[in-house]
């Protein structure tokens, strides 16, 4: 049977014909299309358009600002929820209740026009999960590689490793 090879070519040229071929390269067949404009624009027509795609661009860019930071809210909200999940009851109530907060706060205002409030309410949870995913790594590290996590199986101190630098692992099956 084997997977078919077929080679696609697209070439678009100065008029803005579209000109596709197909190639398969086992039979060695070769198809293509030909794809033109049904109507053509007068150069007046394309001015007029052309000006008013300048006339709306501080509009577009306005948009494109608002979108970008509605899209960053969702993106913090969900990695936001995703680490109190993660983190459960190892995150201080304070903070959790803040983040919680601020969730809320930003899941209200996100819809709305108000760029600078989303802007500001998504840097205020980046700070809020950054300061809390540091103390969780902070709390990680104080409790420290013990023997038995120095080494799988407790034996050799951390620290002393083999001139070789071998490391012994454990595994099972499950």
């Amino acid at each position: 049977r084997g997977v078919p090879q077929v080679e696609v070519t697209f070439d678009i040229d100065a008029n803005g014909i579209l000109n596709v071929s197909a190639k398969d390269k086992a039979t060695g067949k070769e198809q293509s299309v030909q794809i033109t404009a049904s109507t053509n624009l007068s150069s007046d027509e394309v001015d007029r358009l052309v000006q008013e795609a300048k006339s709306h661009e501080a509009e577009d860019s306005k948009r494109r600002d608002l979108v970008d930071a509605r899209n960053a809210a969702d993106q913090m909200i969900y990695s936001a929820e995703k680490a109190l999940s993660d983190l459960g009851d190892k995150v201080p109530v304070n903070d959790r209740g803040q983040i919680e907060q601020t969730i809320e706060d930003l899941k209200s205002v996100k819809d709305s026009n108000d760029l600078d409030r989303i802007k500001s309410l998504t840097e205020q949870l980046q700070q809020a999960s950054h300061v809390l995913t540091q103390q969780m790594y902070q709390q990680a590290s104080a409790n420290g590689a013990g023997p038995d996590e120095a080494s799988p199986n407790g034996s050799a101190p951390a620290g002393e490793a083999d001139e070789d630098d071998v490391v012994e692992g454990e595994f099972r099956q499950v």
